[in-house]
């Protein structure tokens, strides 16, 4: 364990010689800061979500709008925390450019460029064009056509989802996430079906999982 300004850090865990922006699918696990019940609780072996697990839900299903290469797998809320797989492929970027068209964002979600973070609005669409946010001063970021991957596809579901539950909790700034987040690269069809029956029944073995307390 080595020091970062004068703190001590965890090592990384990422795969020093994978790119992550590679094509393929990825286990994901995020968990929430220092473990709070956030997003719900569990009942009878099924995840029942409150107001925050539903922004959270809501931001997931919305990340196609964003990023036209990310391919989005099992997925499935817990109280303190989300797994999901997440596919990155690159082909559907080729297929984009090709045919000069980009995917319109119909969401109230946008990306705010001024400070290089993320931002919530509504957005209105008009025939034809971009995207236009309703905000005094907005830009609409265009990743449609832009190779993305894990890390960014991650760092965007937490940023939109913490300031959206940050406006409803009014703790502006507050971070609701854990920094880090856990990946597995699934290498094969079977780990992939394995991966995604753990992910659709954990609630069911919610008492067992290593989150609860």
């Amino acid at each position: 364990m080595h020091k970062f300004q004068g703190k001590y850090r965890v090592e990384t865990t990422r795969a020093k010689w994978w790119d992550y922006n590679n094509e393929g699918s990825y286990f994901i696990t995020i968990c929430t800061k220092n473990s709070e019940y956030l997003f719900g609780h569990v009942k009878d072996g099924e995840m029942i979500l409150n107001e925050y697990g539903k922004i959270v839900s809501d931001c997931w299903f919305d990340l196609p709008n964003h990023y036209s290469n990310i391919v989005l797998g099992a997925f499935q809320i817990m109280p303190n925390h989300i797994h999901c797989i997440v596919g990155v492929d690159n082909s559907k970027i080729i297929d984009t450019v090709e045919t000069g068209l980009k995917p319109v964002c119909t969401k109230s979600v946008c990306t705010h460029d001024g400070d290089g973070k993320d931002e919530i609005s509504n957005i209105t669409v008009e025939t034809g064009l971009k995207p236009v946010c309703t905000k005094p001063v907005c830009t609409v970021d265009d990743n449609s056509n832009k190779v993305h991957g894990v890390f960014e596809f991650i760092r965007a579901l937490k940023s939109f989802s913490s300031r959206r539950i940050n406006e409803r909790r009014n703790s502006k700034g507050v971070s609701n996430w854990q920094e880090r987040f856990h990946d597995h690269i699934i290498r094969n069809e079977s780990e992939y079906y394995r991966i995604e029956n753990y992910i659709i029944n954990n609630p069911k073995k919610w008492d067992e999982d290593c989150f609860f307390k």
